[in-house]
């Protein structure tokens, strides 16, 4: 009598959601005598969904042979298809294949068709979205669909929904491809999938939304999948993701502490399996934070931790070697990062700091260049926080240029658009380009109100970067402008120039590259608006530069 009972109670807790007394139940009736294929499948969930890494992968192979011996081929098949996706997720993929391809193998013997030749069609769309191919994606994702609508089977019809919407939004049809994720996230919050399939849509909308800066989708999404993951205190795979992208939003609305603690927990957690992707996110973001908090030394270790697990170092590396004086180091990155990055996604991301190095090193063609490029990609994607980031970008550069009324009309459009989405930080770094266009109009009391808004805000979110560097610039406009323009890079310059060094010895003498000093000269001659290096150091003579 025990044994049926702790079967029956562990099927039920399965049915429940309530994963760990499922798998304790399960492996107990189990233990006990040979359970039924079926009680395999639940079992190997369960490990899944509590996060046993190296036993659900055993069990579902397990589950597959015993279908196998009962000669049902079509859930030995879908064993096979399940155990593929998971060795894929742990980053397995030469065995996750192998699992695929058996599954293919099994169902091409089958008489009729059924639900796995769909399931089959979605790794081989998957493959085409990852190659750049979204409409082959797309075909195969629409297919895929079509089976799951023949059978009903509502995994497959959500699966679906979810890469045509994938594949559009690659296509540039942001609205019917957003209109589609959200489709399948409503399969997902009336819980009509099953849960593993429920959490794979979960993670990919979110991802995908935050790729393209949907920030209200993102944001709404992400508060379902904190309800989701609460609801069942046992699940495992899916929560690190959870606390990744919660970190995200809590970053970019200014509450640093709390993201840092998210983060935090989501390393430790994601950490702790072989293969999980989101584990270099969470440690790229972690990386992020204390760079903008200004403890350099974790921020390039939890770089480097990011790449580790698969996610490369750039932007956020780049803006680093800025902030630590390395110019050079970091403008090398990040133009090989903009060069070698073609897809708009990921290109969004590197060139706002692109930008910004550009125009730190005083190439303002190279910024102008990244500029357009991502408005753009802004108006490609009709997302407000990038189209806000260009309009700023386009402002700076505009002032860098020497036009600061021009300039604050495009500032104060991207600080409005900026703090009408809650980005607390970069509403910050917008209001002290305002103070300076400003102080350039000789308009002194605004620029005092702009700047000390700004450092509030700095202050309040503990970048401590950012402070030191406006108490350099209140430093230096209080003390009166002796650069003319001149950034201190080009300041350094000059004063080589004037001692009659060549452009090889300057490049020498500060480390950098013989076209770098060629560059600084150029718009030093620019700035000072003279026609040679000789009328360049009369000038700084004369003007008390050097």
């Amino acid at each position: 009598m025990g044994i049926p009972n702790t079967l029956e109670r562990g099927r039920k807790a399965f049915r429940q959601q309530q994963w760990a007394d499922a798998y304790t139940l399960l492996s107990s009736a189990d233990h006990a005598h040979q359970i039924e294929p079926e009680d395999i499948r639940r079992l190997a969930a369960a490990a899944y969904l509590t996060g046993k890494v190296s036993e659900s992968p055993e069990i579902w192979a397990r589950a597959h042979h015993e279908y196998l011996e009962n000669d049902k081929k079509r859930q030995a098949a879908n064993c096979a298809f399940w155990l593929g996706i998971i060795l894929f997720n742990q980053g397995e993929k030469v065995q996750g294949s192998g699992w695929m391809a058996r599954a293919a193998r099994l169902i091409s013997d089958l008489p009729q068709k059924c639900v796995e030749e769909g399931l089959l069609l979605i790794p081989k769309a998957l493959q085409h979205l990852g190659e750049g191919k979204p409409e082959r994606a797309y075909h195969y994702f629409s297919k895929a669909g079509e089976i799951g609508e023949q059978f009903d089977n509502q995994d497959l019809i959500t699966l679906s929904r979810l890469g045509q919407g994938q594949a559009l939004i690659y296509q540039k049809k942001i609205n019917k491809g957003t209109t589609l994720l959200d489709e399948a996230m409503i399969a997902v919050i009336s819980e009509e999938i099953s849960p593993i399939v429920a959490g794979l849509v979960y993670c990919a909308v979110i991802e995908t939304c935050q790729k393209i800066y949907d920030l209200q989708r993102a944001q709404e999404w992400t508060a379902a999948l904190s309800r989701w993951c609460d609801s069942q205190p046992d699940l495992v795979p899916y929560r690190g993701q959870c606390l990744v992208r919660r970190a995200e939003i809590m970053q970019l609305h200014g509450e640093w502490t709390e993201a840092m603690d998210e983060v935090h927990r989501a390393c430790t957690l994601l950490s702790e399996s072989t293969g999980e992707p989101a584990a270099g996110e969470a440690f790229y973001l972690q990386a992020e934070l204390h760079r903008l908090q200004g403890d350099f030394t974790e921020a390039e270790k939890n770089y480097r931790h990011a790449s580790k697990w698969g996610r490369k170092p750039q932007p956020g590396l780049a803006l680093l070697r800025m902030a630590q004086g390395e110019a050079d180091t970091a403008e090398a990155a990040i133009r090989q990062a903009e060069e070698e990055q073609k897809n708009p996604m990921v290109r969004s991301k590197i060139l706002p700091a692109y930008i910004d190095i550009m125009l730190a090193v005083d190439d303002i063609k190279s910024a102008q260049a990244g500029a357009a490029d991502l408005s753009e990609i802004a108006g490609e994607f009709q997302a407000p926080f990038l189209q806000a980031m260009a309009i700023r970008a386009e402002g700076n550069i505009i002032l860098k240029k020497g036009e600061p009324q021009k300039a604050l009309d495009k500032l104060l459009d991207g600080w409005s658009a900026l703090k009408k989405i809650g980005a607390s930080y970069e509403s910050a770094k917008t209001r002290m380009l305002i103070g300076l266009a400003y102080q350039k109009l000789g308009d002194k009391d605004s620029a005092e109100i702009e700047l000390e808004a700004a450092r509030g805000t700095f202050q309040q979110l503990g970048a401590t970067y950012d402070l030191s560097k406006m108490d350099s610039f209140v430093r230096h406009t209080s003390s009166g402008d002796h650069t003319h323009g001149l950034t201190s890079r080009e300041l350094q310059v000059l004063r080589l120039v004037a001692t009659g060094k060549t452009n090889r010895e300057i490049g020498t003498e500060l480390y950098i590259s013989e076209r770098t000093v060629d560059r600084h000269v150029s718009n030093i001659l620019a700035k000072l608006n003279v026609p040679s290096r000789a009328a360049a150091t009369a000038y700084a003579y004369e003007h008390e530069m050097i």
